[in-house]
């Protein structure tokens, strides 16, 4: 079987919706410093932080391209499947009333509020005599930027398109950062908790279908699987959101505003390099730890004996580790409601 070419055009999909979410929330970080404390700053920081990425993605770009096939598909299939689903159950949890909805225009208010009460920035300040302004910009953009490069590389990797990836994150680059100057204010209109979804759907088949490549699972169609296995994850996405609505309608919880506190989540902790790599991948840990304990079974009953319909317990074993992170979430916070 041979990787699905760029021409269909799911890698340029997959890398410009990724990269766009992305791009859209550092954008409102860089627009709060610099409407504070001055644009050279803001702009400078934003600018070092895409020239670190641009050399992240040149250090290692070469190196993972030269590796080979097999063992490097299922390695990034299975970071992108824990990413996609990452992204899918936290939209889960937002459509089912359990998580606020995200909102550019308030994270926007916030953040400026943060910057002003850091001090009065530096008269006539340039681009590093204010480090207050430089270095959030470049955090932030740098932080975000990582995810960028990441959902390039996962995507590049696994279909040879590096071209067409990386064209899908330029150009979600160049819609933010022309809206941005034309509107100097956060892309509050930009349907990003749809936008969310629909990346955690698209990232979770993706990754879905290159982990089920890697363990020699064979997919029904081949390549034509994807499309379906797209369905299978929207499909049972919207369908646990509505039955997470109709758990909260009927415990008559009303549903968390953007002033709340969302529901707690177990995170691995930060330490280091490997602690910023696993905040990347890890939102629950019942979640992260269930996919891989599936894919070990799955492995080794499959080195053991013959079973039926793989790609079928593949699925099957994905839904019910994510209806039970994703339900012992919203337990989790009706708990805590009711405190």
């Amino acid at each position: 079987m041979t990787p699905f070419s760029s021409a269909s055009g799911t890698p340029v999909l997959a890398s410009f919706l990724g990269s766009l979410v992305e791009f859209v929330e550092a954008l409102t970080i860089v627009l709060a410093v610099g409407s504070v404390r001055g644009w050279r700053p803001a702009l400078a920081g934003a600018a070092a932080a895409l020239g670190v990425l641009v050399a992240i993605v040149a250090l290692v770009g070469g190196p993972i391209a030269a590796m080979p096939v097999a063992p490097l598909r299922l390695g990034i299939g299975v970071l992108t499947l824990l990413f996609g689903l990452r992204w899918l159950r936290k939209a889960i949890l937002r459509y089912g009333g359990y998580l606020p909805l995200h909102d550019e225009a308030r994270i926007y208010a916030k953040a400026t509020e943060r910057i002003r009460s850091a001090g009065a920035a530096p008269a006539q300040a340039g681009a590093l005599r204010d480090p207050i302004a430089f270095m959030t910009s470049f955090k932030i953009v740098l932080l975000e930027g990582t995810e960028v490069v990441f959902i390039v590389i996962a995507v590049a990797s696994n279909t040879g398109a590096w071209g067409a990836a990386a064209i899908g994150a330029i150009g979600a680059l160049l819609v933010v950062a022309a809206a941005g100057l034309a509107l100097h204010r956060p892309l509050a209109r930009v349907p990003e908790n749809t936008l969310k979804f629909g990346v955690g759907v698209l990232l979770a088949a993706l990754g879905s279908f290159w982990v089920g490549e890697g363990l020699g699972i064979g997919w029904p169609g081949d390549d034509a699987a994807i499309p379906a296995l797209i369905a299978a994850f929207l499909t049972y996405g919207l369908g646990l959101g509505a039955v997470l609505r109709a758990l909260r309608s009927r415990s008559r919880q009303p549903t968390v505003s953007a002033a709340a506190k969302p529901a707690p989540v177990k995170r691995a902790p930060i330490v280091g390099l490997l602690g910023i790599a696993l905040e990347l991948f890890i939102d629950d840990r019942a979640l992260a730890f269930g996919v891989i304990a599936l894919l070990g079974l799955l492995w080794f009953a499959r080195t053991r004996a013959a079973v039926p319909m793989p790609w079928a317990v593949f699925i099957g074993g994905l839904a019910i580790v994510l209806a039970y992170s994703t339900l012992r979430a919203a337990v989790a916070f009706r708990g805590r409601t009711r405190a």
